[in-house]
């Protein structure tokens, strides 16, 4: 029983961690800009396709490749802010719509170019280092993958804290707390909201990377990833990266213990059914300040 107990929280709390790096990005694009990312999955799943693709030409392992693609991530982030984003932002109308319109309209573009390139079934990276193996403590057994997955993302969230104290992390933070302001003071907002959108999809590619280790790849896999990312998001607070570590830990072990208890295919329920008590009794979420 107490192993049990201990299998469901352990496999939880790497699956939370993957959950809360995929929510990091979109939380520091939206606290930083007030802009939902609504293709952020599909950034997630280019991650995903990037890595199956660069294995499938060299061979080498995903672990080594996962510098290459998340410095590829983080190009595209910014291509996206320079071609898209900066122009929806400088509309004078409906500003709001046409940025959700944009990004959502950017989502169906790269599901329909993965498909048209790839396909649609599902493919899957194998023969890795870590495939098929397993650590074990006492009668808790543990995926390696996961388990390098799950490391490599509290990696990444060590190192977005450590940004926070560079001097792009100060101005980050200026030009959240005021984004009009900043300009009186030398900041470029507008290198700022670039440079934001790079790390923003940068974190999600590292994310991706990951998962395509363990996990299939496929035009559609985003969208499930990024429906859990906007909860997680919601339930930990918008904008707050503390809350969105806090909230992926929290609906991993959520999810967890669903699928122990019910029906796997029923394992978000408990997701949702903790989230609209969120809403309900604190919309801000945990560590939310709207």
């Amino acid at each position: 029983m107490l192993e049990t107990i201990a299998q469901v929280v352990l496999s939880g709390l790497l699956m939370g961690l993957i959950y809360a790096l995929v929510a990091a990005g979109l939380s520091l694009i939206f606290g930083l800009m007030d802009v939902v990312n609504f293709a952020h999955g599909e950034l997630m799943m280019v991650a995903m396709y990037a890595v199956f693709t660069l294995w499938q030409v060299s061979g080498l392992d995903p672990f080594m490749l996962l510098p290459v693609v998340a410095a590829l991530l983080f190009g595209l982030g910014i291509a996206i802010y320079r071609l898209l984003i900066a122009r929806a932002l400088s509309v004078r109308f409906n500003k709001g719509m046409v940025q959700i319109f944009v990004t959502f309209g950017l989502a169906i573009f790269i599901r329909g170019f993965a498909q048209f390139v790839y396909g649609g079934e599902f493919r899957s990276i194998t023969g890795t280092v870590l495939a098929n193996r397993t650590a074990s403590l006492g009668d808790v057994y543990l995926p390696l993958p996961q388990l390098a997955a799950a490391f490599v993302c509290l990696c990444a969230f060590a190192g977005l804290l450590a940004i926070s104290r560079t001097e792009f992390g100060r101005a980050l933070e200026a030009t959240r707390e005021d984004r009009e302001a900043v300009a009186l003071i030398g900041i470029d907002r507008d290198r700022i909201f670039a440079l934001g959108w790079g790390l923003g999809a940068a974190t999600v590619g590292v994310a991706g990377v990951m998962l395509a280790g363990f996990y299939y790849v496929s035009p559609n896999v985003g969208a499930n990833f990024a429906l859990i990312a906007y909860v997680t998001v919601a339930l930990g607070g918008f904008g707050s990266m503390l809350g969105a570590l806090a909230a992926g830990l929290l609906i991993g072990e959520v999810e967890a213990i669903t699928a122990a208890v019910l029906e796997p295919s029923l394992k978000q329920v408990g997701m949702f059914a903790i989230y609209l008590a969120v809403l309900m009794f604190r919309p801000r979420g945990l560590f939310g300040k709207i």
